[in-house]
């Protein structure tokens, strides 16, 4: 199995997922070990010399002049875990706070933070066992970092909270019963270390930039597939035209979609059509997909980067110098959550105006709402009703939680980020997104289908006959549930990429590849 070393390797989101997973391993070098060692050493130095310094022999936020015993520092580490678990609602699902425990064990290897060995050994073998705690998904404002969840996330090991073993919610006392294990003892520094930080905003960033790069591939597969079906150009995914714009989103779009049409005798057989230019949601592709694959490249940037700092306060560069600061305070990662956030809201939004445009009958052979025998048939007319309530509902979200900022602790935290709502929107929103789009795929493929015998590339024919397989042609009114099922777990499953990725065909610039494609 491959393995990813903790504190000394560059962790991509890519990499942070495949160890959620088990397909990659974590673990700690000797070498990251020392340095993790000696860290906490510099703690237990601050500590016995008497030093004032904040987290460590003082209480937190507005209790930073509050100086606490040296015999009292475990309690107090013990306290801030207590004190702060005040989470609510729902938990965040199963793979977000394993996310979470493996960006902290990253962060907290980098040797910077203070925290005993067996703390980071007893949080790898939480992640390892699949013994996930379960945090609740409000209460963070993205500010002192993830307070809240953090707290819930790091209760088990003080023999606290609840953990999810195999879909089974259990105290975690009984859990370290069965497996003859003792509670953790915290150290000095080492509460405030494990509930400081971003990685409940940066778990959900992580999973976004899975989760919108597939919707972005879907979304260019199954417009291209709307383009065939309503009789669309090519020519406005010519490279000429986009070499003069040369935005990277809006040229890697262009490239694909233009890979996947060229040949097609549909397109062909319409050429010398008298259609002088096509309506917006499909000549502009590139241009508003290819915006949404700009955000997307940004927000992945920007939390590979937050992935491998160290977010925790105060850091400790050595026995002589600590450093209180703000490392802990999500702006860096609310902004290009909430950006990412309308990037994949607009994905939705042009979806819906292609779902409307193929029902209007303007396109020679496809009938008016994608039926011929209507009257006594309503066809396709309320699925563009879903996808505009669908739509409508995500604008809604779009509002920047990030613009927001309400004072805590008393004042000491006078502006806070909201970044966790930030994530947790963007992640809403993307589920949305698949819902419109598997509309749009039942739309398009209804709409291919009035074309033949004419045929397409072999991409986008492998892509419609994998539609078929599960989804009917249909030619009167019937329930439509089990076939708006049956799209999205399309659209969700990532088949439909593969397949493009089999069958395509052209050239795309190596550095767009590797922006858009590698991650």
């Amino acid at each position: 199995m491959e393995k990813f070393l903790y504190g000394s390797g560059q962790l991509t989101c890519s990499i942070a997922l495949a160890i959620v997973k088990g397909t990659v391993t974590g673990e700690i070098s000797p070498e990251v070990k020392n340095k993790i060692e000696q860290s906490a050493s510099y703690v237990r130095k601050i500590v016995e010399r008497g030093e004032i310094v904040y987290g460590i022999n003082t209480g937190f936020g507005p209790l930073c002049t509050t100086l606490i015993d040296a015999n009292q520092t475990q309690l107090l580490q013990e306290n801030i875990l207590k004190s702060h678990a005040v989470g609510m609602g729902e938990p965040i699902a199963n793979d977000l706070a394993k996310l979470m425990l493996i960006l902290k064990v990253h962060a907290l290897s980098q040797g910077f933070s203070g925290v005993q060995y067996a703390t980071i050994e007893r949080i790898i073998w939480h992640i390892e066992n699949d013994i996930i705690p379960v945090v609740p998904k409000q209460g963070s404002v993205g500010a002192s970092g993830d307070l809240a969840p953090l707290s819930h996330l790091f209760l088990p090991l003080i023999g606290l909270g609840k953990v999810n073993v195999e879909g089974e919610i259990m105290e975690t006392a009984t859990v370290l019963e069965k497996y003859g294990m003792a509670p953790v003892h915290l150290g000095a520094k080492e509460g405030l270390a494990l509930i400081n930080g971003t990685q409940f905003m940066a778990a959900h960033a992580v999973m976004a930039v899975a989760e919108l790069n597939r919707v972005l591939q879907n979304a260019d597969i199954i417009a291209t597939l709307m383009i065939e079906g309503l009789n669309g150009s090519i020519k406005p995914f010519f490279t000429e035209l986009h070499q003069l714009r040369p935005h990277a989103g809006n040229r890697y779009v262009a490239a694909s979609i233009f890979n996947m049409l060229h040949g097609s005798a549909i397109l062909e057989s319409h050429k010398d059509c008298s259609r002088v230019q096509d309506p917006y949601s499909l000549r502009c592709i590139p241009q508003v997909h290819g915006a949404s694959r700009n955000a997307w490249l940004h927000l992945k940037e920007t939390i590979e980067i937050e992935i491998n700092a160290v977010t925790d306060n105060p850091v400790i560069i050595n026995d002589e110098l600590t450093i209180s600061g703000g490392s802990f305070h999500g702006q860096s990662i609310a902004l290009p959550l909430d950006y990412a956030t309308l990037a994949a809201s607009e994905i939705g939004n042009i979806s819906d105006r292609r779902v409307y445009l193929s029902l209007e009958g303007q396109t020679n052979g496809v009938p008016k709402l994608l039926m011929k025998s209507t009257g006594l048939n309503s066809g396709f007319m309320i699925l563009q009703y879903s996808t505009a309530a669908i739509a409508s509902e995500n604008k809604g979200l779009c509002f920047p939680a990030s613009a927001d900022s309400i004072p805590t602790s008393l004042g000491q935290e006078d502006h806070v980020s909201m970044g966790s709502i930030s994530g947790r929107k963007l992640l809403q929103v993307i589920d949305n997104v698949d819902k419109i789009l598997s509309i749009e795929l039942l739309c398009a493929a209804q709409a291919k289908d009035y074309h033949q015998p004419l045929k397409s590339t072999a991409a986008l024919e492998a892509i419609h006959a994998r539609i078929r397989q599960s989804i009917p042609h249909i030619e009167s009114d019937q329930p439509m549930e089990e076939l708006l099922t049956e799209a999205l777990k399309l659209v969700k499953s990532g088949e439909l990429i593969t397949l493009h990725r089999q069958y395509a065909t052209g050239e795309i610039a190596a550095d767009l590849k590797q922006r858009f494609e590698e991650f």
